[in-house]
């Protein structure tokens, strides 16, 4: 792909790649206004507090309630959102952010400069796990009640993409003051919804906000129902106890597809799902042990023989279609070079290590980590299976490297802003080493370092391409990860309801949302 190509695409991520629809979708129907709502999801949020939230299930309740200063839709394009617009510098160190006037939190306070200054400080100052998003910005001043300068030292290529991030969301001042500690449980925003309740492990119910500043929601309530496994999402969607299910699992989808009353909507995603190894620690701090562990594994039976082919064998850390990508030469499965190399870096007679994971966060995560444990055990490494519940699985993963418990973990990553800046440097920059950041394979390598800080002071995309090339190759050969396969995001929608936004951030949105006779 050119580099010109690179730069447009951007903002043309892939987007919709397959909607089976029924019966409901085959005509024009009016919006009709009221219900409840009902989704199942995975996993359980971890926080609905932005600056403690760190998922992308976190993320897709959160949206609904509390909101950036610019979005991207679901063309991939970044948008104005509570901002009006933007005006930088020709250095690009200063940016001055417009805001819309006249917008009220939930709560009835308003929205305006001096909150804006008080919430990216807030994520800075609290080193909130996604303040390396805006954490290049060194002052923030309110130039007027509805503008807001962003000064930094060198320039910052990817701030506007950054500020659309869903943990970059604007939450009221005087609700953080009034709430505390237990601002989580009592989130206060400017969107379509209001947080109602939250009860953990099993729901989380938002109401319209009949007070909203631009179109009100549909919707009476969206209810996020918790549900772990992918069976059971399923069939409560068969039977009508929720209206949308996501993840579906690829076995399913052509069952649903078949069912009148039911829709299937394949969505491309930005989300790559990885295996990290503990760099810091015997085995995994020799690159050949790790590159044994890539070879080890069949990633095209992975994706085309467990998840129906609803996925892309990995040939980089990030996914096609985002800035920054480049192809590099896949680890081909090939078991008799994984032991060789375990042989070169002295484990010959095989060697043992813990292998945490998720279930229900992922598509078909559970029989991944097993399809994993079988591959590397036939060349002499035995994985012992960890499995814990969402929210303890990432307080377990959060821990610097001398106090980590794991081994080997399974994660995926969504590069939302569609910048490889995103994808990369939370990923492989050594200042993002847990509990700092979102690191927790612990690479430390300086050149990637130098590489990655270069690519996201540089304002000039040619330039930013040049560091990702070279970046992306040493990731590469590194192999700090096992690298498995980017998602396609796999939803059932019962036909009765419309509207529903399948968006590449890995979300159904429901502020469009209503029901159809």
């Amino acid at each position: 792909m050119s580099r010109e190509n690179f730069y447009w695409r951007i903002f043309l991520v892939v987007m919709v790649a397959l909607v089976l629809v029924g019966g409901a979708f085959a005509g024009v129907v009016e919006a009709r206004e009221g219900g409840d709502l009902l989704i199942g999801i995975g996993t359980d949020p971890e926080s609905l507090d932005p600056i403690e939230a760190s998922s992308s299930p976190a993320a897709m309740v959160m949206l609904h309630v509390v909101e950036p200063l610019f979005d991207m839709t679901e063309d991939g394009e970044i948008v104005p959102l509570l901002a009006e617009g933007y005006e930088a510098d020709e250095e690009g160190k200063v940016f001055d952010i417009f805001l819309k006037e006249g917008i009220t939190f939930h709560d009835g306070s308003y929205f305006n400069a001096e909150v804006v200054k008080f919430n990216l400080e807030r994520m800075i100052e609290e080193e909130a796990p996604f303040s390396f998003l805006i954490d290049s910005i060194d002052e923030i001043e309110v130039v007027d009640d509805y503008t807001v300068r962003l000064k930094m030292e060198e320039p910052f290529a990817p701030i506007i993409a950054h500020l659309s991030h869903n943990f970059v969301s604007m939450v009221s001042p005087e609700a953080v003051e009034e709430y505390g500690e237990d601002f989580a449980m009592n989130i206060v925003g400017t969107g379509p919804f209001v947080f109602e309740e939250w009860t953990r492990g099993e729901e989380v119910i938002l109401s319209r906000n009949d007070d909203y500043w631009g179109d009100k929601a549909y919707v009476d309530t969206v209810t996020f129902k918790i549900i772990p496994e992918d069976s059971t999402r399923v069939v409560m969607l068969e039977t009508g106890e929720i209206h949308a299910a996501m993840r579906v699992p690829p076995r399913d989808s052509t069952r649903l597809a078949d069912n009148e009353d039911l829709s299937v909507v394949e969505t491309s995603s930005l989300r790559t799902i990885y295996i990290g190894m503990h760099n810091q620690r015997e085995p995994f701090n020799d690159v050949r042990v790790r590159q044994a562990v890539n070879y080890a594994v069949d990633k095209e039976s992975i994706v085309y023989s467990i998840m129906d082919g609803a996925g892309r064998p990995s040939d980089a850390p990030i996914s096609p279609d985002i800035f920054g990508y480049f192809e590099q030469e896949k680890y081909e499965y090939n078991p008799d070079r994984a032991r060789e190399l375990l042989a070169e870096a002295g484990y010959e007679d095989g060697l043992e290590v813990s292998f945490h994971y998720p279930a229900g966060r992922y598509m078909m995560d559970e029989t991944i980590a097993q399809a994993v444990q079988s591959q590397l055990a036939d060349v002499g490494i035995t994985a012992n299976l960890i499995n814990l519940e969402w929210a303890a699985y990432l307080d377990m993963l959060e821990q610097a490297p001398e106090d980590a418990e794991h081994d080997m973990y399974l994660l995926g990553w969504g590069t939302v802003t569609g910048d490889a800046d995103y994808g990369l440097y939370a990923l492989f920059h050594s200042s993002q080493w847990a509990p700092a950041g979102n690191d927790y394979s612990y690479l430390g390598h300086d050149r990637v370092d130098e590489l990655l800080h270069l690519a996201r002071v540089t304002p000039d995309e040619e330039s930013r391409l040049d560091y990702y090339e070279e970046v992306m190759a040493l990731i590469w050969e590194e192999a700090p990860w096992l690298f498995l396969h980017s998602e396609v995001q796999i939803d059932g929608v019962s036909n009765n309801v419309a509207g529903l936004i399948h968006h590449p951030r890995e979300n159904i949105i429901a502020r469009e949302a209503y029901f159809v006779e």
